[in-house]
């Protein structure tokens, strides 16, 4: 990284609808500034953020509004486009990589104000693999708002919503009061970090694993998860053996075999990550297959017009759940008659802002920070540098076309 910076503002999230994580933590604020002591770190006064300015002042991490003095600018989310201050350096998740139409005014503001833009999703160590990411958290809270969804369906006793909840500790504790968890047979797919997250919270719950084999013919005794791999979710059109390695090369040729599990799980967690080259997962007509047991779809990696048809929309933290009719394809009421329940929250880690900010602002402190101070691995953050002094770097020409009318609008 460019030598020079010292001079580190967090910003305050001013996205809509409101993100109330951080990516430093008082805790490792603190932490960070004895750990380096050429550090100069500052925070920008926030109403909103799950921790309180007091409590940055408490760990003696300064508050400042004007930061304009700072080299280096991190956040969250994107940041709206009129506070983007010119010829600064951030870090943030930009979700432009991939030509976001939402997220086109953003890089256009990026190149046009000569901002260097370092995005978090893209900084990987060595190997390829992301050393930030949030995912384990979406995780935690799908799996919460699927048993939260499953004891309302079955008259149990209301669980809080996830975002009342003040830490993990207390989400963990409402879901002792999942209700009728003989018939809790949850199929889940996807085994990464947001997988990961999702049996954490299963396992407090006490729901046990079962394999896939015993869902398929339904020798399964509630409450179970079942995680499909990818071999047991895809088959090959043509019939030949299924070939991981291939798949992952290209998933074209291959179709879901997920219908048969469904016959007996009446729950469907999706944590998996889906390549649009790849086959739809659950159709329409799928869910219209007489017999099914399902009664409630998790969708985690809430893929709108994706692979699940039955994710119509995403729903919000506040409302996290409306009802699918399989006969018309279209939203009904949750709850509603001859339904299926769907969840299909695009943000879920802001619903349990604290645990989340912690365990990012350790990973950013122990993998990122030094190397943003010029004292690690130089390479990893050029890697996640989509714009330098508002120019596309090399690696992200691609995007040239997406950025472009930064100048021919102007």
């Amino acid at each position: 990284m460019k030598e020079g910076i010292r001079r580190i503002g967090i910003i305050r999230e001013r996205k809509v609808p409101v993100d109330r994580r951080v990516a430093l933590t008082p805790k490792a604020a603190r932490r960070a500034m004895a750990l380096h002591p050429g550090l100069d770190l500052v925070v920008e006064p926030s109403p909103v953020r799950a921790f309180s300015d007091a409590e940055y002042e408490a760990a003696g991490v300064p508050l400042q509004a004007d930061l304009g003095d700072r080299d280096l600018l991190i956040g969250v989310k994107e940041v709206p486009v009129e506070h983007l201050l010119a010829g600064k350096r951030y870090l943030f998740f930009s979700h432009t990589i991939k030509k976001q139409p939402h997220n086109r005014k953003l890089m256009q503001a990026v190149v046009r104000k000569g901002i260097t833009l370092i995005d978090h999703e893209l900084l990987t160590d060595d190997a390829g693999e992301r050393v930030l990411a949030f995912g384990h958290w979406a995780g935690v809270v799908g799996a919460y708002n699927a048993l939260r969804g499953w004891n309302m369906l079955r008259g149990g006793p209301g669980m809080k919503p996830a975002h009342e909840c003040h830490d993990l500790a207390e989400l963990k504790h409402e879901v002792l009061k999942l209700e009728d968890r003989a018939a809790l047979h949850i199929v889940m797919t996807g085994a990464g970090r947001v997988g990961q997250g999702a049996l954490e919270l299963l396992e407090s719950a006490d729901v046990r694993r079962s394999t896939p084999d015993d869902l398929r013919s339904g020798k399964v005794t509630g409450p179970t998860v079942t995680v499909l791999g990818t071999g047991d979710l895809y088959k090959r059109v043509d019939g030949a053996p299924f070939d991981r390695h291939a798949f992952h090369r290209d998933p074209a040729g291959h179709r879901s075999d997920l219908l048969p599990y469904l016959h007996h799980a009446t729950v469907y967690l999706a944590c998996h990550f889906w390549d649009p080259r790849g086959p739809k997962i659950l159709s329409h007509a799928d869910l219209r297959t007489p017999g099914l047991a399902l009664r409630l779809i998790a969708d985690v990696s809430c893929d709108v017009d994706g692979p699940i048809d039955s994710t119509l929309r995403a729903s919000t933290i506040d409302e996290p759940y409306y009802g699918y009719a399989p006969s018309t394809g279209g939203e009904v009421a949750f709850g509603a008659a001859d339904s299926i329940s769907v969840m299909a929250v695009d943000n879920l880690p802001c619903a349990l802002p604290r645990d989340a900010s912690e365990a990012f602002a350790q990973d950013l402190l122990d993998r990122v920070l030094p190397a943003l101070l010029g004292e690690g691995d130089d390479a990893m953050v050029d890697r996640a540098t989509i714009v330098e002094e508002g120019r596309l770097t090399p690696r992200f020409s691609h995007l040239e076309d997406y950025a472009a009318e930064a100048t021919n609008a102007h």
